[in-house]
């Protein structure tokens, strides 16, 4: 925001999150709502951003945009994000976590609708706004499981935990707002998209990031794997006398 202020940018757009609702009751989660009490780090972090987003445009009239992304997914998606982690659980036989009784609900939205919202917003410069990015409908743990099974063609194994410290129990994008000032709307149903990610799972990820334990016998490596394996061409190791005091440091091409 400083080397936008000083170069005289026309319009700051930047990432928040639809986490800065913590525990809200409300059905909708709307951008009128007061998001002083984040109930995690992360929705801490997201509020801060747009507090001095805010300070920006007051003090210099630098043009500022907050977008509030509710759980974004598909192919190239964040591996320690659900939809992934689900897809290649589900895909390997191996065992899925499902944390509380399967109701906490996700208002998931496929990354082709994100990137729309994020184009219409560059494009359209407001003075200070703050404007949800969702699929404004919420799909519970327990039918996200059972979609993921559909597409993969494989039975989950679900290990049931408890639910976890300051999640939140549900997340739903109001986006009428976004809708009346950008022209947004989601169009990507949340079983097309991850019926569009599984196949993408199976026809790349699988078939380009692969190892072979044993002759005849193909495995994809998963995530954790894939950092804890130093031989791996797709991870880089930094030594201790290349970066100090670090002890060690892995880098992931991204």
């Amino acid at each position: 925001m400083e080397l936008s202020h000083r170069f005289g940018v026309k319009n700051f757009v930047f990432a928040s999150s639809s986490s800065v609702y913590g525990g809200s009751k409300s059905t909708f989660f709307s951008e009128d709502e007061s998001v002083d009490n984040p109930v995690s780090p992360y929705a801490a972090s997201k509020k801060a951003c747009e507090l001095l987003a805010y300070t920006y445009h007051h003090l210099y009239k630098l043009n500022v945009t907050g977008l509030r992304f509710f759980t974004v997914y598909g192919p190239r998606g964040r591996p320690d994000m659900a939809p992934f982690k689900f897809i290649d659980r589900v895909s390997r036989g191996e065992e899925l976590q499902q944390f509380g009784d399967g109701s906490s609900s996700r208002d998931y939205t496929y990354i082709d609708d994100i990137v729309d919202g994020v184009v219409r917003a560059i494009d359209r410069p407001y003075s200070y706004q703050v404007f949800n990015l969702g699929k404004g409908s919420g799909t519970s743990l327990a039918e996200f499981i059972s979609i993921v099974q559909k597409h993969v063609g494989k039975k989950a194994v679900i290990k049931v935990m408890p639910d976890q410290p300051g999640d939140v129990p549900y997340t739903c994008a109001d986006v009428s707002k976004a809708y009346d000032l950008l022209g947004y709307a989601a169009t990507v149903p949340f079983d097309e998209g991850i019926r569009r990610t599984a196949e993408w799972y199976k026809n790349e990820y699988q078939t380009q990031v692969v190892e072979t334990p044993k002759p005849g016998l193909k495995q994809c490596p998963s995530y954790a794997d894939i950092l804890s394996k130093p031989s791996n061409p797709i991870v880089k190791v930094v030594s201790q006398e290349q970066i100090k005091p670090q002890r060690r440091v892995l880098s992931h091409w991204g």
